[in-house]
């Protein structure tokens, strides 16, 4: 199984699976860049994985669907309070699993972000490999548009559990801006001064900063180091009121809004 990212908008990657011959892609928000990107190498698109609702990972299922009549669609279950995504042919949520490429990829319910989110999880892939959508990013996290901090807070920890070597694929380019974050939050820690250094190598050569993995997450990701001294000595200068995970959390991610 191949992995590749296909660019769209300013700052999305929507991946592509394939085989050489057959194809899977996680949250196209267009269609144009996938088409192109299928004849460019050939490939049949079998199936779609969609992690929220938000446009920018749907926008362009219907057309794929125009050109592909055969697809199947796979997203987060209907809520009451929220449209439902069109075009999904099965909702599905923790505990369900998708066969992509002779792959069982988990589902993994990662509220926080939207209510509905959800993330797609192959452990037995190699290496292990996560499609996280817009919860986790390399040295970040989403805004919580829907979700509450002890919410997000909630999932990252349960993405934080999947072994170290588990590949990140998220949903946006933000890993350069994310790691002048992190360095606010913890200056004199080496692994983020590190990486921040060699993303920006590979930005200037227009090429991905993505997959991640969850080791590296947790050695430079604010978020995911909430119990640390050095990001909990940050959060209290930036608001938290005490040393409860979820208030630690939410005082970085107010701080970040702000950054």
């Amino acid at each position: 199984m191949f992995i590749e990212p296909i660019a769209a908008f300013t700052d999305n990657y929507i991946w592509c699976l394939h085989d050489g011959r057959t194809a899977w892609v996680v949250d196209p928000g267009e269609a144009s860049p996938v088409l192109m990107f299928l004849a460019a190498n050939k490939l049949s698109l079998q199936g779609i994985l969609i992690t929220h609702h938000h446009h920018d990972h749907t926008g362009g299922i219907g057309e794929l669907r125009q050109a592909f009549p055969a697809l199947n669609i796979y997203g987060p279950r209907n809520r009451d309070d929220k449209p439902s995504i069109k075009g999904l042919d099965k909702h599905v949520a923790e505990g369900d699993a998708v066969d992509v490429l002779g792959y069982s990829f988990r589902v993994l319910e990662i509220p926080g972000h939207t209510l509905d989110h959800i993330a797609y999880y192959a452990p037995d892939s190699h290496p292990p490999t996560l499609f996280c959508g817009d919860t986790l990013f390399a040295a970040g996290c989403g805004r919580l548009f829907e979700g509450t901090p002890p919410q997000m807070l909630a999932s990252l920890q349960k993405l934080a559990q999947l072994p170290a070597a588990t590949a990140v694929y998220c949903g946006h380019e933000y890993t350069v801006a994310n790691l002048r974050f992190a360095q606010a939050v913890e200056p004199n820690n080496v692994a983020v001064r590190e990486r921040a250094a060699a993303a920006a190598t590979l930005r200037a050569a227009q090429r991905p900063t993505l997959p991640s993995n969850i080791g590296l997450e947790l050695a430079t990701n604010p978020f995911l180091r909430c119990q640390t001294p050095s990001v909990l000595a940050a959060a209290r200068r930036h608001g938290a009121q005490n040393e409860n995970l979820a208030a630690i959390f939410a005082a970085i991610r107010t701080w970040k809004d702000q950054f």
